[in-house]
């Protein structure tokens, strides 16, 4: 029996899990119940922690693409994750071998955030580029302008593949936090017309890339598939960075006036045993 095509000739598009362009992104965070640790023995403490550093092992067979885990500051969480893969079973298969481990009932899960790597559409192509140096003050055709383009051009494949699937960078300081574009009357992001977000986005751009070498970023859109429209992940060569980049960019326009934010998780890059040490589940004490 062939399956219905609802009135259709167009040949049907492949069913797949994964998504045609781009990796599942999950960032995923827990705090540890205090009461359940204490009733555990010493053996399940110990087998606990083997299975939560199996489990947080970027090298482990079957662990997704990407795999970072987190000490969090403050009250929101003890810790977090970040997982990437094309496959979304593989990126949540992490949650479930946490949960399903010796640790599992002491875990309380606090929040998540699931979303897709993108290119986003205000990266502009080569011809874009050029056109907006000449915006900007370049004269078409120069030397100076030539030169850029070709810069741009051979950098251009890379910038886009690191977007949709990226290394995670090997600094200590992060922090995640969810946000949307406003749509409200007046600051209606959505009805602008694409060259006026496009100007504005090109303005924030530049505003973070004066922090390059200090702070690297990962945009990933969850349109559709969480409460918030898009999640931002940073990386910071020192914390105070992490505070300058986004102090320093909420006064671009973009920002300013057509940005809100959810709850901001502030971490340091950690493995799992430096995690179960620190929050004082395994190893020292005291």
């Amino acid at each position: 029996m062939q399956p219905a095509t609802h009135g259709s000739s167009a040949p049907a598009e492949e069913v797949s899990l994964e998504p045609s362009k781009g990796w599942h992104v999950t960032h995923a965070f827990y705090t540890f119940d205090r009461s359940r640790l204490a009733a555990l023995g010493p053996a399940e403490r110990e087998e606990g922690a083997r299975q939560f550093a199996a489990a947080l092992d970027p090298a482990a067979p079957g662990a997704p693409r990407r795999l970072q885990s987190w000490i969090v500051a403050g009250h929101k969480a003890d810790f977090g994750v970040v997982a990437m893969d094309p496959a979304p079973l593989v990126v949540e298969g992490v949650h479930q071998r946490l949960l399903a481990g010796p640790l599992g009932p002491a875990l309380v899960p606090t929040y998540s955030f699931v979303s897709l790597t993108e290119v986003s559409e205000y990266v502009p192509t080569v011809e874009q580029y050029a056109t907006r140096l000449v915006e900007e003050g370049e004269i078409a055709g120069s030397p100076s302008h030539q030169a850029k383009v070709r810069g741009y051009a051979s950098r251009e494949d890379a910038m886009r593949r690191a977007r949709m699937e990226p290394d995670l960078p090997p600094w200590p300081n992060a922090c995640f936090y969810p946000m949307n574009k406003k749509r409200e009357v007046g600051e209606n992001w959505f009805t602008l017309p694409f060259t006026e977000r496009s100007r504005l986005m090109a303005e924030h751009g530049r505003t973070g890339m004066s922090f390059g070498g200090r702070v690297t970023q990962l945009i990933t859109v969850s349109v559709g598939l969480d409460d918030w429209e898009w999640g931002v992940t940073l990386w910071a060569r020192r914390p105070d960075f992490l505070k300058e980049i986004v102090y320093t960019m909420r006064f671009d326009e973009a920002s300013a006036r057509y940005a809100e934010f959810g709850p901001f998780y502030t971490g340091y890059v950690a493995p799992a045993a430096e995690i179960l040490t620190h929050c004082r589940v395994s190893g020292a004490r005291g």
